[in-house]
């Protein structure tokens, strides 16, 4: 395989990771801001679908094929979704995002050159291998940020229901492996310091 398909495939799974996340949620749980600053699971999958779009056209010179400003805003109203905006638009949205995406890798071979205008001078010169790792690691970022928001949503964790890479547990389990994580917490916080006793870790569930 050669270095190409090597990152397409990357871009791939990280695209699919992330909106996995939204698999069998209800409306209001997509879009519940689940941080202080708002971060939620459906806005997520809206944001990477914008960049990607831009990154992988206006990068490069090439049609977008909507006018993702017109349709979409920008700044702020990329990370959540209004009321009016429905799970399937978005998700629509998505997969014309890799569409463009994915025409664009096979179009243009690794080194050819782009410009994106909204960085800064010195940087603005970028060939597609940069702009495929960037957006592998953007994708990354944010399936890392939909993880931890699902698993405080319903308790699902890992790639999917079944990743057998967190082991076999039961709910007892989990609880008893982040009690035995708690103590050593405040065990090594007494240590540190006898002044005052250290508070609970925050709980996983939200109220």
């Amino acid at each position: 395989m050669d270095e190409k398909s090597v990152l397409h495939d990357a871009l791939k799974r990280s695209r699919a990771d992330l909106v996995a996340k939204l698999d069998g949620l209800a409306e209001y749980d997509v879009r519940c801001p689940m941080t202080p600053t708002g971060t939620n699971l459906l806005g997520l999958v809206k944001h990477v679908g914008i960049a990607s779009i831009g990154y992988f056209s206006v990068v490069f010179g090439r049609d977008p094929g909507i006018d993702v400003v017109a349709l979409w805003g920008t700044g702020d109203e990329n990370l959540w979704a209004r009321a009016g905006q429905t799970r399937q638009r978005i998700l629509d949205l998505y997969a014309h995002a890799a569409r463009v995406s994915d025409d664009t890798i096979a179009a243009l071979d690794l080194d050819a050159p782009g410009v994106v205008p909204w960085w800064p001078p010195a940087t603005q010169q970028v060939t597609l291998c940069q702009i495929i790792i960037h957006l592998i690691l953007e994708i990354e970022r944010h399936a890392g940020h939909a993880d931890l928001l699902r698993e405080l949503i319903d308790g699902q964790a890992g790639r999917h229901a079944d990743d057998p890479s967190l082991g076999a547990r039961t709910l007892e389990q989990w609880a008893d492996r982040r009690g035995r994580i708690e103590q050593a917490a405040r065990a090594a916080a007494a240590a540190e310091t006898s002044d005052h006793a250290p508070m609970p870790c925050s709980s996983t569930k939200l109220e």
